[in-house]
């Protein structure tokens, strides 16, 4: 059963704005900004307010009002901005949280609340973070967004509809908590329909008649007749898992705790379904609001707790807990299938002999980073560049086999580097060159081995390949880009390493 949960900032920017500069605290002032000619109050405090002033007022009627009134300068970007952080902290709470412009939230709560001990702990907990945060907040749970939306807006306090009785909770509230458009009100009040309880029983054929189609899909998606999806700020992840903590966690013991709990809870599913985790995050949310992360990843698919629980245990010194941390989060971003051959990978009775390798590559990896160790396949190229692609994974097979009918370097570098060459004959291999500031005299070459442009990808000129050794035995790939003729002089470039 779905039940979802609408959050009204009251007061959103000016309430912000207070939290800036406290000494606003008891000042009456607006936000304004100019519309055709004028300025206009886009928000009031709650001071200004109670001397009658509100949003959509002339600045200069609301000044004849209230003389001493501040203003100052609307930013119509805030009120998003601060919706996307409140909704960022929200995902505590849910992992589906949505702005609701332009001064709401909404959260899919289903399956939630009895992590918190049941709904009014729930909504409890919220409304009384978010006001001691300095938001005047309301808010409402109920089986649909709709239902949510108008008892956070309506109700004289913050309100949960019992699952399935929104249709008679939604008929004492009036015509606008369906969220339907001004000019459909304005008909409804000439009509004399000032609750919804006064037409929620006329036929659906008369009110589309009357009002549209819109006020009918507003009604149904408050009643449950018509699905209204959320927009959340963050893809949903499918692999998830959530622990969230009865007293702040302060120690790394009681964070290794929660982990191997999360890592059991997410590798038995995972191991259910014949997947295997690829890459996975731990976020762990504070008290004070912030949240820390740490990451992994795994060269192969893997389900194994112990595993991985040593490539995050790791990076578990890295988190700080500050005033302790009530909520863990973990999630598995990249999954893939897992084979019965793969399933034995982790297998300790040591027939499979790519087990230590793959835990020794993922324990690197975690300790000095990813970008430490590639793994590479022969690609079907002949530029040297092209002729190499990086496995994405332990089970990747090469497409085809390794050339070997042509001498390569066993360290090919990213970009060629230029050297200077000194060549007795135009096509003959350098009898000295310098790279790097040292002087490399040539005591053997062999070569050259042309290599054409592909020029189905590519134009540009050929290269002339020289396998050289100088005086102390190092042997360097030097290449010729293009011909010596009288209009150019070609540059010579260091490519490669061999043993």
């Amino acid at each position: 059963m779905k039940r979802y949960v609408a959050i009204w900032f009251r007061h959103l920017t000016t309430d912000q704005l207070i939290l800036l500069r406290p000494e606003l605290a008891d000042v009456p002032f607006v936000l304004a900004s100019p519309e055709r000619g004028r300025m206009v109050v886009r928000a009031a405090s709650i001071a200004a307010k109670t001397s009658g002033i509100d949003k959509g007022m002339v600045v200069a009627d609301a000044r004849a009002v209230l003389p001493g009134l501040q203003i100052i300068d609307d930013d119509a970007e805030l009120a998003g901005k601060l919706l996307y952080n409140l909704a960022e902290w929200a995902l505590r709470y849910t992992p589906i949280a949505a702005m609701d412009l332009p001064d709401g939230l909404l959260l899919d709560a289903s399956g939630c609340c009895h992590l918190w001990g049941g709904e009014v702990a729930y909504l409890k907990d919220i409304v009384t973070r978010l006001r001691g945060f300095g938001y005047d907040v309301r808010a409402a749970m109920a089986d649909t967004i709709g239902a949510a939306w108008a008892a956070s807006r309506y109700a004289l306090t913050d309100t949960i509809i019992s699952p399935g009785d929104q249709v008679n909770a939604m008929q004492v509230f009036p015509p606008a908590a369906l969220r339907i458009e001004a000019v459909i009100l304005e008909k409804m009040q000439k009509l004399g329909f000032y609750q919804i309880k006064g037409f929620i029983h006329i036929p659906r054929s008369v009110l589309r008649r009357r009002f549209g189609q819109s006020l009918l899909d507003r009604l149904g998606q408050a009643l449950g007749y018509v699905h209204e999806n959320l927009e959340p700020i963050q893809p949903l992840q499918p692999y998830q898992e959530r622990l969230p903590s009865l007293e702040p966690i302060l120690t790394a013991t009681g964070i290794e705790l929660a982990l191997k709990r999360l890592l059991e809870q997410l590798c038995t599913r995972l191991a259910k379904e014949g997947k295997g985790l690829r890459q996975a995050s731990l976020k762990c949310y504070r008290v004070d609001g912030e949240m820390r992360q740490i990451e992994i990843g795994t060269s192969s698919p893997s389900c194994s707790t112990h595993h991985l629980f040593r490539l995050f245990e790791l990076k578990i010194a890295t988190i700080e807990p500050a005033l302790g941390i009530e909520l863990f989060l973990l999630e598995a971003p990249v999954v893939e299938d897992m084979t019965e051959q793969q399933e034995t990978i982790w297998n300790i009775a040591g027939q499979n002999k790519w087990a230590a390798i793959a835990e020794l590559l993922d324990r690197l990896a975690g300790r000095a980073g990813t970008d430490i160790i590639h793994r590479y396949l022969p690609s079907e190229h002949y530029w040297p560049e092209r002729s190499i692609a990086e496995a994405s994974s332990l089970r990747e097979e090469p497409a085809i086999p390794w050339r070997t009918n042509r001498p390569r370097p066993i360290h090919l570098l990213r970009n060629p580097e230029r050297v200077e060459v000194t060549v007795p004959m135009p096509d003959y291999p350098p009898m000295l060159f310098r790279y790097k500031g040292q002087i490399h005299k040539v005591r053997k070459a062999d070569g050259p081995e042309r290599i054409e442009q592909e020029w189905w990808i590519s134009e540009g000129l050929l290269r002339d390949y020289y396998i050289l050794e100088d005086e102390t035995g190092a042997r360097f790939w030097i290449f010729r880009l293009g011909h010596y003729n009288e209009e150019s002089n070609p540059e010579w470039f260091v490519h490669g390493f061999f043993a």
